[in-house]
């Protein structure tokens, strides 16, 4: 069965009867619109689009469920899910061991990390250490901040920004002097709407994983990384990976 992309909010855990038979059970999903170009609106059809959009709906098809598709500000996804507001969330979500405790995850399905962007003709900034001292844009309730505050002997000049655009924004406007991120996000930016006005330099930083994120005690969990094994295992994952980011590194 084909998943269905609802875009209005409809009743959660809903069954409904199609062709005499009774559908697979409607989960709630959520996602951040802002993180390009795992997860955005296509400004013609209205809907949701990227390489995160693509992964739910193959995993969906695959696991047996079908999808409300909502959005919200990346800080209050992980609220939602430990409320139980929503079942399943996918928006470029680092595991890490404090989110382990509040909600379940899928097996890793992308390798990530964080870096450093500059405008195009600033010389200054080379590496993380280069940042001290000065205004820096990231994302609130993201692990680039607590990699910020953690690392930086002087974090005052750190600033969380609702989403990824106003980041960008400040950037190009010279309220910050930099952004600090997920590197395929700030890589998409400067490969893109920043191209010729914004740089990333220096390595990764803190090698992360990216998984599905579902509310604690999920039944689903066992069916999301059957699906995402499968589709690794017969290249449906390779294609997509290759669609959004060119060629797919080798081991992944």
């Amino acid at each position: 069965m084909s998943t269905k992309w609802l875009k209005t909010v409809g009743a959660s855990l809903a069954l409904t009867v199609a062709a005499g038979t009774v559908s697979a059970e409607t989960l709630r999903v959520v996602t951040d619109p802002s993180f390009v170009p795992f997860e955005m609106m296509d400004q013609e059809t209205g809907e949701m689009i990227g390489f995160d959009m693509e992964i739910i709906r193959e995993v969906a098809d695959r696991a047996g469920f079908e999808i409300d598709l909502n959005t919200m500000d990346f800080n209050g996804i992980i609220p939602a899910l430990q409320t139980g507001n929503v079942d399943i969330a996918i928006a470029g979500i680092t595991i890490t061991d404090e989110r382990e405790k509040i909600v379940d995850f899928s097996d890793p399905y992308y390798d990530s990390g964080l870096r450093v962007l500059i405008s195009q003709n600033d010389n200054s900034v080379k590496a993380f250490e280069d940042l001290e001292g000065k205004k820096i844009g990231t994302k609130i309730g993201s692990t680039s901040y607590d990699y910020l505050v953690k690392n930086l002997e002087k974090d005052d000049g750190v600033t969380p920004y609702p989403g990824s655009s106003d980041m960008y924004m400040a950037l190009m406007s010279g309220a910050v002097d930099a952004v600090f991120y997920d590197a395929p996000n700030v890589g998409y930016f400067a490969r893109t709407k920043g191209k010729g006005k914004a740089k990333t330099v220096g390595p990764l930083y803190e090698g992360q994983q990216y998984g599905i994120a579902l509310k604690s005690g999920s039944e689903w969990v066992d069916d999301v990384n059957s699906a995402l094994a499968s589709m690794k295992e017969d290249g449906t994952y390779k294609t997509i990976y290759e669609k959004w980011f060119g060629p797919m590194p080798e081991g992944m």
